[in-house]
C-alpha cells in the first residue's frame, strides 16, 4: 500500500518556476514506478513524466526541455521541476506510484492532487 501527497501548486505568472513534491508512504516505495499526470478542466488526464525506480525518466513532448522529474528513494520524495511555465500548463497534477510498460506508467495509486494556474 502506497499514500501519495502532493504540494507545492499555486499561481504563478507565465514565464515563472514551480517545484511540485509528492511524499509517499510505505515501505516499498523504492519498488515502485512514479508519474506525475495533469488534468485540465474540459481535458482527458495526461501523463507529464514518468520515472522508473532507478531514476530514468521520460517526458511528454509538451513539456520536454522544461519540466523535469526526480525522486528521491532515501526520503520517499518525487519531484516535479516546472520551468517556462505557460498558461497551458494550468491543470490539476497528480502523482501517481505503479508499474512502467514502456514509459507508459499504469497507476495503482494516485495523490489527491494539487492546483497549478499559470496566468498570462
Amino acid at each position: 500500500q502506497v499514500q501519495l501527497v502532493e504540494s507545492g501548486g499555486e499561481l504563478v505568472q507565465a514565464g515563472g518556476s514551480l517545484r511540485l513534491s509528492c511524499a509517499a508512504s510505505g515501505r516499498t516505495f523504492k519498488d515502485y514506478s512514479m508519474g506525475w499526470f495533469r488534468q485540465a478542466p474540459g481535458k482527458e488526464r495526461e501523463s507529464v513524466a514518468t520515472i522508473s525506480w532507478n531514476g530514468n525518466a521520460d517526458h511528454a513532448d509538451s513539456v520536454k526541455g522544461r519540466f523535469t522529474i526526480s525522486r528521491d528513494n532515501a526520503k520517499n520524495m518525487v519531484y516535479l521541476q516546472m520551468n517556462s511555465l505557460k498558461p497551458e500548463d494550468t491543470a490539476v497534477y497528480y502523482c501517481a506510484a505503479g508499474v512502467l510498460f514502456g514509459w507508459t506508467l499504469r497507476a495503482d495509486y494516485w495523490g489527491q492532487g494539487t492546483q497549478v494556474t499559470v496566468s498570462s
